[in-house]
């Protein structure tokens, strides 16, 4: 019998894309598209490739053209719960946070996998370019970059044991470019739709504005500071700035200024001169190991303290309650705390948690 898969369908050229390799190499495949937002955040001019009317509809195209049945399944009430209000939650108190990887860890690894379970599907597969493989000495899975420039490794750390067996990534090897080529090939609807850069339920990267809209409540606004606590100007509200940032804070020093730490108890944005948005050392915690269970002794690794940097050499060195500590060879320009580090091994992810 052919293995049963439900295929996480976005609408963009990934997914599909998937779907045609999987079909290509024997399985059976259902399209589903994960109704994530609630409905007052389903307007078309949110078109993120996540969910909204538009991406629902090409989805359904696609699979139409693939010969391929397509499930429309309603996750809204638990997106809310743990991404929309984790978001909000972060910002509020003064850390970034990466709601994909929030949506990867409780949506579609965790809530797909467990309904396509129920349904008896044998693996859930997405357009993610990253390898999953089995390590043949110890049974165990590993995760591996893909060997593209979009590996997006870095938001898949937290993937379980149980998690990677159950998944497929048919993209995993392709360069985005050899996917769009091959959408153009069997004419699949999508093959020229642009691939989405904004969280899906933030307009306009407006992230203060969604937050006072969903809140109701309007962010302070408090003061600039500088590291001794003399005040430096206004700020408009804690959410509008990140650590690093140096364009964008409605005042002028004469010099580069750049945000170095942001406190939410006492509603102040710290900044500082140029090379203080550097730091050598962070602390995570949450931490997701995939070629082991847990770290007992230290580790050389390169590290990654967000999607876009570069791996780091560093050295992890393991702490108590889930914790660890990173030491980097050089000073890394904007840890920001809500981020997630990323630990390598090479090419294998080792794991990563979120700094402190």
């Amino acid at each position: 019998m052919k293995k049963r898969v439900l295929l996480g369908m976005s609408g963009g050229v990934d997914s599909s894309v998937a779907a045609l390799l999987l079909l290509q190499n024997g399985y059976e495949v259902t399209g589903v598209t994960m109704k994530l937002r609630p409905d007052e955040f389903m307007s078309d001019s949110l078109s993120g490739g996540c969910c909204s009317l538009d991406d629902i509809d090409d989805a359904r195209r696609v699979c139409y053209k693939l010969g391929i049945e397509h499930l429309v399944l309603n996750f809204t009430e638990l997106f809310s719960e743990k991404v929309i209000d984790y978001f909000v939650s972060e910002y509020q108190a003064g850390r970034t946070p990466n709601p994909c990887i929030a949506c990867n860890a409780h949506l579609k690894f965790d809530a797909l996998l467990r309904r396509a379970q129920l349904l008896d599907y044998d693996y859930v597969a997405t357009g993610h370019y990253s390898i999953i493989r089995q390590d043949e000495q110890s049974g165990r899975w590993l995760l591996q970059k893909a060997p593209c420039s979009k590996d997006q490794s870095y938001v898949l750390y937290g993937l379980t044991q149980h998690q990677l067996a159950h998944t497929l990534m048919p993209l995993g090897g392709m360069e985005k470019a050899k996917a769009r080529q091959l959408a153009k090939e069997h004419a699949l609807p999508v093959a020229s739709k642009p691939d989405s850069q904004e969280i899906c339920f933030v307009e306009n990267n407006d992230y203060a504005g969604f937050i006072e809209r969903y809140t109701g409540k309007p962010f302070p606004k408090g003061q600039f500071i500088d590291s001794s606590g003399s005040v430096l100007g206004i700020h408009q509200g804690i959410a509008r700035y990140t650590i690093g940032q140096r364009k964008g804070l409605g005042i002028s020093f004469g010099k580069p200024m750049y945000v170095t730490k942001i406190n939410a108890e006492d509603n102040t944005v710290v900044l500082g001169e140029e090379g203080s948005q550097y730091a050598s050392v962070l602390t995570a915690d949450r931490l997701n190991y995939i070629p082991f269970d847990s770290l007992t002794s230290p580790m050389r690794v390169t590290a990654k303290v967000r999607y876009q940097a570069q791996p780091a050499l560093a050295l992890l060195i393991p702490l108590e309650n889930n914790r660890v500590k990173v030491e980097f060879d050089q000073p890394q320009r904007s840890v920001t705390p809500g981020q997630a580090v990323v630990f390598y091994h090479g090419d294998l992810v080792v794991g990563g948690g979120t700094i402190l």
